[in-house]
């Protein structure tokens, strides 16, 4: 049954060389153990690689989800010395614990260990793994830094990188609990724990970047709303204070308009104050003239003659008064205003002559004339 890619992996290195290796959480916290303990007792520590090799999509892909530990592994002249023995033991442990497993390579640590296989280790290697894609992973147990190596065009090449996946691995756990007091690696509750600790951090990590991004963009989406708030506002601002400023200039020529309006009312209510003064004293000069009339009957062509003339004589001391200027008032016209301040029409054209006047009809209320 072919393996499907796994999807909750964490990525170590360059993985843009081929074959890609993808390497089981708890497969990796063993490689740790071992690395540990040899770093402890100084001495070389080992383990044969379990896992599968596929290709998909022309791509080569190699699983390692399990490793036995190779027994009393020694290092004689730089070489490591892995015997029949050895061997069979590791082949033994691998069905016991992993079924159908296939050891597919081996892992090396020690104090100090110069991560290159050389030549010796090299055809070490052949022998134990001839097969294309074979596997070699060496950790130095000082630094706990490691490189993978692939067995392939004839030699040992170096893999820039691996990713390190995430699942449920009993096989594994199990070797791990069963080892554990051969290897001194761990306490049995610690070996659990060891690996669903990896697990729950990286999912944590993951978590948080993931709720970091939310709240980036959460908040890159409020500071944008504010941003777009503050402009609409600023500009609604602008808009009003144009506004204001708009209805203020009215205002402002309004009421210029009142003010210079105001004072024309002002002389059009006295010149019309002063024309009904100077009207109610032609009546009670009239009404004086009938009285001497009433007693002078003899003479009453005489007195009327006179009475007539008493409005017109008024009329003309009011005009007199106010330095011959009349105020056009509301209903004037030419001939009304000759019949007021004359008595008749006849000074219609003398009054447009001296006014300028075109069309005598064409005053308006308020307009100063000077009377002939």
């Amino acid at each position: 049954m072919e393996r499907q890619i796994p999807k909750n992996v964490r990525q170590i290195g360059n993985v843009s060389d081929s074959p890609k290796i993808y390497v089981e959480d708890y497969v990796d916290t063993f490689f740790l153990q071992l690395s540990e303990k040899s770093e402890k007792e100084k001495q070389p520590e080992g383990a044969f690689l379990i896992g599968e090799m596929q290709k998909q999509d022309d791509e080569e892909y190699i699983y390692i989800y399990g490793a036995i530990k190779i027994k009393e592994l020694k290092k004689e002249g730089g070489e490591y010395l892995i015997n029949d023995k050895i061997w069979k033991c590791g082949c033994e442990e691998c069905s016991q614990y992993f079924e159908e497993g296939e050891i597919i390579g081996w892992f090396v640590t020690e104090h100090d260990l110069q991560l290159a296989p050389g030549s010796i280790n090299v055809k070490l290697h052949k022998k134990l793994f001839p097969k294309k894609n074979t596997v070699l992973v060496m950790k130095d147990s000082t630094n706990q830094e490691d490189v993978f190596f692939v067995h392939k065009l004839g030699d040992l090449i170096e893999i820039g990188g691996h990713y390190t996946y995430y699942e449920k691995n009993p096989c594994m756990q199990n070797y791990m609990i069963a080892s554990r007091k051969k290897n001194g690696a761990v306490q049995t509750e610690n070996v659990e724990d060891t690996a669903a600790q990896s697990f729950r951090s990286l999912v944590r990590e993951r978590g948080g970047q993931k709720r970091e991004r939310r709240t980036g963009s959460l908040m890159y989406g409020i500071s944008t709303c504010l941003v777009l708030i503050l402009i609409v506002m600023g500009v609604s601002m602008m808009n009003n204070f144009s506004k204001m400023k708009s209805l203020q200039n009215k205002i402002n020529v309004v009421a210029e308009g009142e003010k210079q309006t105001s004072s024309p009312d002002v002389k059009e209510t006295s010149g019309a104050a002063a024309t009904m003064e100077k009207n109610q004293e032609a009546a009670d000069t009239e009404k004086e003239s009938k009285e001497i009339t009433e007693e002078n009957e003899g003479e009453e062509q005489t007195e009327d003659k006179n009475t007539e003339s008493v409005p017109v004589s008024g009329t003309a001391v009011a005009a007199d008064e106010n330095n011959d200027i009349y105020v056009v008032e509301k209903g004037d016209t030419l001939a009304i205003i000759s019949k007021k301040m004359y008595g008749d029409v006849s000074h219609v054209d003398a009054i447009s002559r001296m006014n300028g006047l075109q069309n005598g009809n064409l005053i308006y209320i308020g307009q100063k004339l000077i009377l002939p």
